[in-house]
């Protein structure tokens, strides 16, 4: 099975101050930089979904996916789903949460098509395996004006469950406290 990924970049970073989040520094490099590394080896091929300047993105190296519409992490995933044509599937992951486990990929692929991970009895839908065939439903789920939530639409195509022991793994990274937190983890 051929699974290429997409980290979600593009959202707005209010509760940042209106940052760049997937440019924040982190460690020692971004949180781009470190979602690249563990995300990376699981899949054939990686892109970064977001909006605006490509050019701050050139030196990843990674194709920017733009939205054709901004709906939320959906219109990353259908970018992502019509550049992975001739992918079987792409796993999609947030960028505001760099500790996804080493074994994402295969877990989700293991619990069915589509996945999305879930961890303390909490769903991480932004953490989904979608079979590039979900392309045009989504496209035309996202056009029906229908509240483009994550869950709704996975829920509306059988989606199953990979469950995960760590919760620290799906964290999200939302303010600077959230930052400092993670930026600790790592120490």
């Amino acid at each position: 099975m051929r699974i290429w990924g997409v980290i979600l970049a593009g959202g707005a970073g209010r509760r940042m101050g209106g940052a760049d989040k997937a440019l924040l520094p982190f460690g020692d490099s971004t949180l781009l930089a470190h979602a690249i590394a563990r995300f990376a080896p699981q899949v054939e091929r990686l892109a970064i979904s977001a909006n605006g300047d490509p050019a701050r993105f050139a030196a990843f190296d990674l194709p920017v996916l733009p939205d054709d519409r901004s709906m939320g992490p959906l219109s990353g995933v259908l970018a992502a789903l019509s550049w992975a044509a001739r992918a079987d599937a792409v796993v999609s992951m947030a960028v505001d949460t760099p500790f996804i486990p080493g074994d994402l990929v295969p877990r989700l692929m293991l619990a069915g098509v589509p996945a999305m991970a879930t961890s303390g009895g909490h769903d991480h839908p932004t953490a989904a395996l979608w079979p590039v065939g979900l392309r045009d439903p989504l496209a035309a789920f996202l056009a029906s004006g229908a509240k483009a939530r994550v869950r709704d639409f996975l829920d509306l195509h059988g989606v199953a469950r990979a469950v995960f022991g760590d919760d620290i793994a799906f964290r999200n990274i939302n303010t600077p406290a959230d930052l400092a937190a993670a930026e600790a983890l790592l120490g």
